[in-house]
């Protein structure tokens, strides 16, 4: 990788904490994000909080938006040429549907993510996800919220507490065993937890394995054990899974209008601290690329971009 792209230091290279550090604020907003940390040097390193609550300075919380997809055969490490991600990019390794690497590809990016102290809220997403709200409606929902929304539940089909094992015991009971959706949000409180977890993540590894999935259970059955109290139970992410099978149904053109969306928007409810809401999904799944030009037909209507 060519130094235009991102600068290295000798390991073990611990950027993007410059030295020397001449300000809080040196450290606390990271000027780059590209670094040659391992992925246990970068777990460490963003594990580090304040334990204190009130920030020495004026802080605007803000959102991360990471995405997520599969990658084996083929692999690339290339760099996206968009310079919206310049010095932003991150060292990536395979990842496999199913797989504990796709487990430590969201503990990777959530890692990266933390290490700037203003991202407050984290949402993890993949390449077939749409807003169904504009920016400042999906702002305000996260930031002025309470919980997170990590989709967590007891399942007793086959699908859920079928995929548990027993070799599991004692750290995790069939009683803890809970399943969810890949696709979350998370306060930075739940996320620190999520990174800095070293005691149920190899108990995983080492016995949730296809037909297990560890995607589906471990970030479920984590947050349940030990930050209960911070999660909605709910993902904020919609899909469709009436047609059954191992994936949701994938939307093409020709289903795309505006009341397919508003359905979404509006149709459910939900609680939202405390309270009900019609509210609950901020994000779709799972759209085709051919979906592209009626929802940019559609969006400034109804997400008001228009005066």
């Amino acid at each position: 990788m060519s130094r235009d792209i991102c600068s290295f230091l000798s390991p073990p290279s611990l950027q993007p904490l410059r030295f020397p550090i001449t300000s809080l604020r040196d450290w606390l907003t990271p000027k780059e994000l590209c670094h040659s940390m391992s992925d246990k040097e970068l777990l460490w390193r963003a594990s580090m909080v304040p334990h204190i609550d009130e920030y020495p300075y004026n802080r605007t919380p803000k959102g991360s938006t990471q995405s997520t997809s599969t990658g084996h055969r083929g692999f690339t490490n290339k760099h996206p040429e968009s310079p919206v991600f310049d010095e932003r990019q991150i060292p990536s390794k395979p990842a496999e549907w199913g797989r504990a690497t796709m487990i430590d590809a969201e503990r990777r990016l959530l890692a990266n993510a933390l290490l700037d102290f203003s991202n407050e809220r984290f949402v993890l997403l993949s390449e077939t996800c749409i807003p169904v709200f504009n920016f400042s409606t999906i702002y305000n929902y996260l930031t002025n919220s309470n919980q997170s929304f990590l989709g967590s539940f007891d399942d007793p089909r086959h699908t859920g507490r079928g995929r548990y094992n027993k070799k599991m015991r004692p750290a995790v009971t069939l009683s803890d065993w809970r399943k969810g959706s890949q696709w979350f949000e998370a306060h930075r409180k739940v996320a620190i937890e999520m990174i800095s977890d070293v005691k149920y993540h190899p108990v995983f590894r080492d016995h949730c394995r296809p037909p297990c999935y560890m995607d589906e259970h471990y970030f479920p059955t984590l947050v349940t054990k030990i930050l209960p109290e911070m999660n909605s139970n709910r993902s904020i992410t919609w899909v469709d899974w009436s047609g059954g099978g191992s994936h949701p149904r994938r939307f093409v053109r020709k289903d795309v209008s505006e009341a397919f969306l508003n359905q979404i928007r509006n149709g459910f409810k939900c609680t939202y601290n405390g309270g009900i809401t019609s509210v609950c999904f901020l994000f779709a799944r799972k759209f085709h690329p051919s979906t592209l030009d009626p929802l940019l037909r559609i969006a400034p209507g109804l997400l008001g971009f228009r005066s």
